[in-house]
């Protein structure tokens, strides 16, 4: 019965995983193939292109999604968590000789995650918008409404995500099925007509493709690309719904469904070559193409999904790894620990795409910015996969070399493509990446200084033992918890108290807490209680970088001397509150010790960011010249 059950959920978490991690993907058919022979790119619409096309796009998905991403990629899951910065964390198990090396690909890690948020900006633009341009088709005279329908969409689509991926995945799931089996419908009702163009799947019809075509025929790979867009967010995803849901979808619906349906257009295009226009809208029945239309448009929506889930789960795994500001991150479901909602981060997409759809008016323009953040993110994913499997995983070098260049040939050449549409609208996500890249190290780079200008000023945690042994101070009533970043040091808040108020608490916990390299640390080795005095203790909680932090729940119970039993509303927390001072102090440039300064003001307070009580909070600034 247990495995029953626990095929019953694999279901279940498949289903799901349609509409969260394969919306993207699947809406793909909407314009990949439309924009491959585009105007710009000077491709006639002819047999022997057709077949080329196809071919490239079918050993896209095989070579891509299939093999790279669902065979190999994913086996490199920071315990059970994916995503590059996931994948960057894995790296601190890497023995590498050369600490530049490990340096380089960490920042390689940190700007493919940078680069993750301005895809993750254009995917719900561009994916919406295709499908609304659909009502053209059936009727012309609501052009001039395409954009305000978009955008409301875009709105409803945001406002749904605070209650939760598994709410929003129970409803987007058979919403998502239902579209992959109209995708397969119609792709094998066209098939049925010119089944001859099931020869695509032979690869040498795209080796012709680019004998013809030459250089022309490299363009087209940027727009080819487009087929594969969602193969990052897939990783990215892997922390919401696991591996076999994750690969069950693709290779039972989504698979299928892609590719049946691009050869359908292929074999329209065959019969009518001006169907270019729209093929996948014309493939429908005057009759079916209204309701085509809606459920498109619903597909669109959930197509989004993929990547705003992806960013709410590399924020929380930033927040955590101390590359930007504490924002408040909530749970949404109490079964799967990775579903998460992040207000500030969905607003801002909100407003993004918005702008975006606004400012580039069409689907065709918009893709031309879309693909060169997802593939640079795809090469470096590829990159740090052979560091990983070589050094932590002890793969034969030249195995996993062979294995890994062949992967970076195959996106190397879409990479080199896309880079083309830098001036036609691909510079917006490569900006937006920069602006994340800037934002992420100079936080952590920050917090470095920081810690290092605070050891500058605080005596170890010994020298202050020793001191109010050989000198005992007053001892006043109650629990204090000090909380600090550095285990054998005085914690600051404690250190000024003291030198103001010449007195301690009966009871003084000294507070740390850790985020360490991995998703979760179970709760039977999150908190280390050790007694280091009279009525003096030293606490150390660590999170992963996928927990929530919750000190009070940690802590309950802890037994203190006398029987005392810690309790969070019978204490007094002292927090510090730094005020950082730019200087032309060694460290950082001027204009970056200003902007860390501005986003330290900004950070969701500690007070919420580790559940602590309000009403038990004693909080101390300080100054502190960086």
């Amino acid at each position: 019965m247990k495995e029953n059950n626990s095929a019953k959920y694999k279901s279940l978490l498949a289903l799901s995983a349609l509409g969260v991690v394969y919306g993207d993907i699947g809406t793909s058919p909407l314009y990949a193939l439309k924009e491959s022979f585009h105007h710009a790119h000077n491709i006639a619409v002819a047999p022997e292109n057709i077949f080329g096309i196809l071919s490239l796009i079918f050993w896209s998905l095989i070579i891509v999604v299939s093999i790279k991403y669902l065979v190999f990629i994913v086996r490199a899951d920071n315990q059970g968590e994916g995503g590059v910065l996931a994948l960057t964390a894995l790296l601190g198990t890497v023995s590498l000789k050369s600490p530049k090396v490990l340096r380089v690909l960490t920042l390689l890690g940190i700007f493919g995650t940078a680069l993750l948020y301005g895809d993750g900006i254009i995917t719900p633009a561009i994916s919406v918008l295709s499908a609304v341009e659909g009502l053209e088709i059936a009727a012309p005279k609501l052009h001039n409404y395409i954009l305000p329908i978009t955008i409301t969409i875009l709105i409803g689509l945001f406002s749904i995500q605070k209650h939760g991926t598994t709410k929003v995945g129970k409803v987007f799931g058979p919403i998502t099925l239902l579209w992959f089996v109209i995708l397969l419908v119609l792709g094998v009702s066209k098939i049925i007509e010119k089944p001859e163009i099931l020869m695509a799947v032979n690869p040498m019809y795209a080796v012709n493709f680019f004998m013809i075509n030459a250089w022309k025929g490299f363009v087209v790979l940027g727009s080819v690309f487009l087929v594969v867009t969602g193969g990052e967010a897939l990783y990215s995803d892997l922390g919401h719904f696991g591996k076999s849901p994750i690969r069950i979808a693709w290779f039972v619906v989504v698979l299928p469904a892609l590719i049946i349906n691009y050869f359908g257009q292929g074999a329209l295009l065959l019969q009518n070559p001006k169907a270019i226009e729209s093929p996948f809208f014309l493939m429908a029945p005057d009759w079916a193409l209204i309701p085509l239309i809606i459920i498109a448009t619903l597909s669109t929506c959930i197509a989004s999904q993929a990547l705003i889930t992806g960013v709410f789960s590399i924020t929380m795994q930033a927040v955590q790894l101390q590359y930007i500001p504490r924002v408040t991150i909530d749970h949404t479901s109490s079964e799967e620990f990775g579903q998460i909602y992040v207000r500030t981060v969905n607003t801002l997409l909100m407003i993004s795409c918005i702008t975006l759809v606004l400012t580039f008016k069409t689907s065709s323009n918009l893709a031309a910015a879309y693909g060169i953040a997802v593939t640079t993110t795809m090469v470096i994913t590829t990159i740090l996969f052979y560091f990983v499997a070589v050094y932590s995983w002890n793969w034969n070098k030249i195995a996993a070399f062979l294995l890994c260049g062949f992967f970076i040939v195959i996106e190397g050449s879409f990479w080199g493509a896309n880079l083309l549409k830098v001036l036609h609208g691909g510079w917006f996500p490569l900006v937006v990446g920069l602006l994340i890249f800037t934002v992420m190290t100079t936080w952590h780079k920050g917090r470095q200084i920081l810690s290092a200008r605070m050891l500058e000023i605080i005596l170890p945690l010994n020298d202050f033992l020793h001191s109010i042994r050989t000198n005992p101070p007053q001892r006043v009533p109650g629990v204090a918890v000090y909380m600090s970043g550095h285990p054998q040091y005085t914690p600051p808040t404690l250190a000024q108290s003291f030198k103001h108020f010449k007195c301690v608490h009966e009871h003084m916990i000294f507070l740390f807490v850790q985020t360490v390299d991995i998703p979760h640390v179970p709760e039977s080795n999150r908190v280390r209680l050790q007694n280091i005095g009279p009525h003096i203790y030293k606490v150390i909680i660590q999170y992963g970088f996928m927990d929530m932090p919750n000190v009070p729940q940690a802590m309950k119970g802890l037994q203190l001397d006398g029987g005392l039993s810690f309790d969070a509303d019978q204490s007094t927390f002292f927090l510090g509150r730094e005020h950082i001072i730019a200087t032309n102090r060694e460290g950082m440039s001027l204009w970056r010790e200003k902007l860390f300064a501005m986003m330290s003001r900004n950070a969701q307070p500690a007070t919420h960011f580790f559940q602590i009580p309000r009403s038990r909070v004693f909080e101390i600034g300080s100054m502190i010249d960086l």
